[in-house]
This record gives C-alpha cells, sequence and structure tokens, in this order.
C-alpha cells in the first residue's frame, strides 16, 4: 500500500478505527473523514505515532451535501491520485431520535429521509465526486461497508423484551447500498474496483439477553469484534483482490447460513 492514498469516512468510530489502522499498517497514506472532529483528529495523530504514515483529517457532516462538495473539492485540488475509498460512514441513530428506534407504525418519513442522505445518497456523491482522482489511479478500490441485513430480514425473537430495535429505514438503505455496489461496479470497470463488506452483530454492550440469543443463533457462538473485520478490508482494498468486484463479503460468523 505504499504510495497509495486511501479516504475513510466515519473514521473516528469503532469499525472505522480498525480500517484506518489496518491500511496505516499496510503502509497507506491515509485521509481520515469524521463528523466528530476531535475524536478524528486523535486518531490520526495516532495513526502517525504508530505506522509513521502520512495522514491528515478532515471533519464533514456528510448529511450536508454542501459540506461534501466541499470536501470533496478539498481532495481533488490537494491529491493527484486517490487510490482507496471506503465508505464507513452511516446514520445509526439514537434512541431518542423520533421515529427511529420504534414500532413500525411509529416509524418517521422524515427520518427514512436522513437515514438515506447518509447511508445511500452521500455514497453515491462521494464516488462520483472522488472519481476523477481514482480514475488513472493505480490499483483503484472502492469498499463500501453495508449490513447483514441490507441481505437478511430481521429475526424479532432477539429483540423481544429489549429496549433495541430495527429501523425498516436502516435495512433498506444497506439493501439499496449492496445493489448500489453492484451498479458501481459495472459502470467503473475496468479502473475501479467496487466491493461491499456485510459484517454481522458487532458487540457493543448490547444487553446480556440480546448477547444470548445472538450467539445462539450465530453458529460461531459469538456476535463479532472490529479485528473481524480486517482481513476482509485488506483484502478488498489492496491488489490480493485484483479480480474482483461487484461482490458484497459477508463477514457473521455464519449467522446467515441457517
Amino acid at each position: 500500500m505504499h504510495g497509495r492514498v486511501a479516504v475513510i469516512t466515519g473514521a473516528a468510530g469503532n469499525l472505522g478505527r480498525m480500517i484506518a489502522d489496518t491500511l496505516a499498517e499496510m503502509g497507506a497514506a491515509l485521509i481520515l473523514v469524521d463528523i466528530n472532529k476531535p475524536a478524528v483528529e486523535e486518531l490520526c495523530k495516532n495513526l502517525i505515532l504508530k505506522w509513521g504514515v502520512k495522514s491528515e483529517f478532515y471533519a464533514c457532516n456528510l448529511e450536508d451535501q454542501a459540506e461534501r462538495l466541499n470536501f470533496v473539492n478539498y481532495v481533488l485540488s490537494s491529491y493527484s491520485n486517490i487510490n482507496i475509498l471506503v465508505n464507513n460512514a452511516a446514520f445509526i441513530g439514537s434512541s431518542d431520535l423520533t421515529g427511529w428506534n420504534v414500532p413500525f407504525l411509529h416509524q418517521k418519513v422524515e427520518t427514512w429521509r436522513r437515514v438515506m442522505e447518509v447511508n445511500l445518497i452521500a455514497i453515491f456523491d462521494l464516488c462520483q465526486g472522488l472519481y476523477p482522482a481514482m480514475e488513472q489511479s493505480e490499483g483503484s478500490s472502492i469498499v463500501n461497508i453495508a449490513s447483514i441485513y441490507g441481505v437478511s430480514g430481521p429475526d424479532w425473537s432477539l429483540y423481544e423484551g429489549l429496549d433495541m430495535g430495527n429501523p425498516a429505514s436502516y435495512s433498506a438503505s444497506k439493501g439499496g447500498l449492496v445493489q448500489l455496489n453492484r451498479w458501481l461496479a459495472t459502470t467503473l470497470a475496468p479502473s475501479i474496483r467496487v466491493n461491499s463488506i456485510s459484517p454481522g452483530g458487532i458487540f457493543r454492550g448490547q444487553p446480556k439477553q440480546f448477547i444470548e440469543r445472538y450467539e445462539v443463533r450465530t453458529p460461531l457462538k459469538r456476535m463479532a469484534k472490529e479485528e473481524d473485520f480486517r482481513g476482509g478490508i485488506a483484502y478488498l482494498t489492496s491488489d490480493l483482490s485484483n479480480y474482483v468486484t461487484g461482490q458484497n463479503l459477508i463477514i457473521d460468523g455464519g449467522w446467515g447460513a441457517w
């Protein structure tokens, strides 16, 4: 990866940090994008100290099209080549967001619009905007972070009696991303490869009852951890996957095999 430049969105999140660390270890220069400026700035400094790579951060609210355009213009004016784009940022909402983590009849169209803006429209926007810098670059690869809920429906027995949910808009956005992934792969070939990773449930301190139910339903008998996706990221962003495009790599401990 030495000599290659990678853009990573949502870099300050748990999964984003692992992605950034993986590509830094492989020698790529990094452009780390996140809405949380203090967190992404700290991550940037730590990766420079740890791996000695060139790294910079850019604070951007990907829900705002004007901010996305400013970011794209900055990258195109500052870099002659971009080799890797990892679209990791996602709208995941919060428990106090109106119309989000609520039963079907209470989910709101306004929240749908916010989810689609970040999880689908922003990704298309960045792929389109950064295309001029990626088209002529060596080993250009786009990796989109989707979800098992983009290919499978929710098992509601996991959530019974718990203050947890599975919003329709999130699943729809990730399903749309899996299909956008295929569309981009055939459209941007042969100069740019486009693949996605669909993670299974990642341990984030969920209620014990949920974890136990999830583990029973998963052949490998545990939830995922960030490290489980390091190999997939290294594979799809590097020349190891030179003949792979349009694929959705499901990393879920076998959750979808049943």
